[in-house]
């Protein structure tokens, strides 16, 4: 825990005083420095008092984690969304002995991507299965932390739970008639054509609009979709290449693949597990 808050320590000489992201290589005024060091300074000595402010989102999973993978800080909703009632039941468990053995091991090992590699997460789509069965959308980020040194010694996160979307936006009625679209048509290839068409924009504008109203874009948006109908019809007893071909996909293999990288298990799994299997 101590090596990890050298990550927060080294961060700080990155913000100017206006609280502006330095470039690398760039250096501090003297009057930048000396405010980042008066911050340091006035700063409780455990520099993750802002726990509390994470425990009041309740549409938002955080979690730090050491070298080993393993929980070190958690805040409440990632608690509850594993059936847990306290913290300490997280603390020194990586994810293959919190969830269940087909998303721990998914998990477990994104994680140990990030820490090897040093690669970060950004805005990754993923289904979480919650500990009721029900399904949940998120969108994920992860990043290495570092010592003072470089070197990676954790890891922190959060899981978004996806936002209603912005209605009051003043382009929305035409980005919802192409989002409108995408769910009616999602056993079709959909091209962003269609969709920038179908709204009177540009290919990058309803890229640009969907991320604003959604907080997605229109692929991500798409195999969301599909995704969803998919998880639907595994609740029966269609055989997984009848479910491939009626949510969009050519073959049984690709909608296996994107299954996976998106919910963390092949669909096969996934139907054992809605069905009480581990």
């Amino acid at each position: 825990m101590g090596r990890i808050m050298g990550h927060w320590l080294a961060q700080a000489g990155s913000v100017n005083h206006h609280g502006e992201a330095m470039q690398p290589g760039s250096r501090p005024s003297p009057s930048e420095n000396g405010s980042a060091q008066q911050l340091l300074r006035a700063l409780p000595p455990d520099l993750f008092f802002a726990e509390p402010l994470f425990d009041a989102l309740p549409d938002v999973v955080f979690f730090v984690k050491d070298e080993q993978a393993r929980y070190v800080l958690v805040n409440k909703t990632l608690v509850a969304r594993c059936g847990l009632r306290e913290k300490s039941a997280l603390l020194g468990r990586d994810t293959t002995q919190v969830f269940a053995s087909r998303f721990g091991t998914n998990y477990l090992a994104q994680d140990r991507a990030v820490l090897s590699t040093g690669t970060e997460i950004h805005d990754q789509l993923e289904l979480h299965l919650y500990p009721n069965r029900d399904p949940g959308w998120c969108l994920t980020h992860k990043i290495p932390l570092r010592d003072a040194s470089g070197r990676i010694i954790g890891l922190a996160g959060i899981s978004r739970d996806l936002a209603m979307p912005d209605k009051k936006h003043p382009v929305y009625q035409r980005i919802a008639a192409a989002a409108h679209f995408i769910q009616e048509n999602y056993d079709q290839q959909v091209q962003i054509t269609q969709l920038a068409s179908l709204a009177s924009l540009s290919v990058s504008q309803i890229e640009r609009y969907f991320k604003k109203i959604f907080y997605l874009s229109p692929r991500q948006m798409l195999v969301k979709a599909r995704l969803e109908a998919a998880t639907r019809m595994l609740a029966g007893d269609s055989s997984i290449t009848d479910v491939a071909i009626a949510c969009g996909y050519h073959d049984h293999s690709a909608f296996s693949r994107q299954f996976k990288a998106t919910v963390g298990v092949t669909p096969t799994e996934y139907r054992g597990m809605l069905h009480g299997e581990q």
